[in-house]
């Protein structure tokens, strides 16, 4: 039977190729509504900080997510459902690295047009996420005109958009309080766990990755009086719980932070943490900061 599944789905996949690039410009010629509200962002059970970063999770006026990366999905019930859902509301984007990135370019894009033509839409705490290493400390825009959609918070301090950190910080687990046991912990990014070589050149010391539980991987964060991390996320919810940080950067995405961390390689990293400080207030600020966005989105949006 898995077989015949795989061999199914092989066959099918040049139609599915063909019909996922359908999908963006039939979005574009579908008439638009703002009946309701959808948030859109990258739901990946598998990135915990992909899955925590958007607002529905945390304000009780804002449901309905949906997945970015659904119109790739390349079946036509999907692709059909997902350009409903966006065509008949009016749009929260975000949040995460959803700007100058190849990969989601197309839908941002798209969203950009339907804004500039009169749909409501939101960005909420989007930012870069350039794999350029030319643009690692370098980026100066976006990819999208930010100031075509309805409200802009972004993320990246010195970028156009209203400063908005990830609307994580949010989430009650930030008010525990952990006892530190030891003086650096790893948190690695999903696809650098995968490498079994980092796994046993870091073996002294504990590790996690941002594959786990939300609850797991804030318990080990609270734990250690400094992270070291490739994970965007966990830099930002190191910072929360006021940690020494050091980043080892696989996008551009880190270099904008309002908090700048120690930057560093795996080659350098435990003699480069050393050089990290705690921030204090980071939390409160962040917190502060998405309660007053959305007060402007309540109005916005008639909430």
């Amino acid at each position: 039977m898995e077989n015949k599944n795989l061999l199914k789905r092989v066959a099918s996949a040049p139609f599915r190729a063909i019909e996922k690039l359908k999908v963006i410009p039939k979005l574009l010629e579908t008439p638009q509504n703002n009946g309701g509200i959808i948030n859109i962002h990258r739901i990946d059970t598998d990135n915990i900080g992909d899955f925590y970063c958007a607002p529905h999770h945390y304000y009780d006026e804002i449901k309905n997510p949906i997945d970015i990366f659904d119109f790739k999905r390349g079946d036509n019930t999907t692709n059909e459902l997902w350009i409903q859902e966006i065509s008949n509301n009016a749009l929260i984007i975000g949040g995460g690295g959803l700007l100058n990135r190849k990969s989601f370019e197309k839908p941002m894009k798209a969203f950009e047009e339907l804004a500039k033509n009169g749909k409501k839409t939101v960005l909420w705490g989007v930012g870069h996420n350039s794999k350029k290493i030319t643009d690692f400390n370098n980026t100066t825009s976006y990819n999208v005109d930010v100031t075509n959609f309805g409200l802009a918070g972004t993320r990246d301090y010195n970028l156009p958009g209203v400063y908005l950190p990830c609307v994580s910080c949010k989430h009650p687990i930030f008010d525990n309080t952990y006892t530190e046991k030891y003086e650096i912990g790893f948190v690695f990014h999903k696809n650098t766990v995968k490498d079994e070589d980092f796994i046993i050149r870091f073996k002294d010391y504990p590790t996690t990755s941002n594959t786990t539980n939300l609850e797991e991987l804030i318990s080990f964060i609270g734990k250690c009086e400094t992270i070291i991390t490739d994970s965007y996320h966990a830099m930002y919810w190191s910072m929360l719980l006021k940690k020494k940080v050091a980043v080892v950067p696989n996008s551009s995405k880190f270099f904008d932070f309002k908090y700048s961390p120690v930057f560093t390689t795996f080659d350098d990293c435990l003699k480069d943490s050393k050089k990290a400080i705690r921030f204090e207030g980071v939390l409160e600020e962040s917190r502060q900061l998405n309660d007053a966005f959305f007060k402007n989105v309540k109005e916005y949006l008639e909430l």
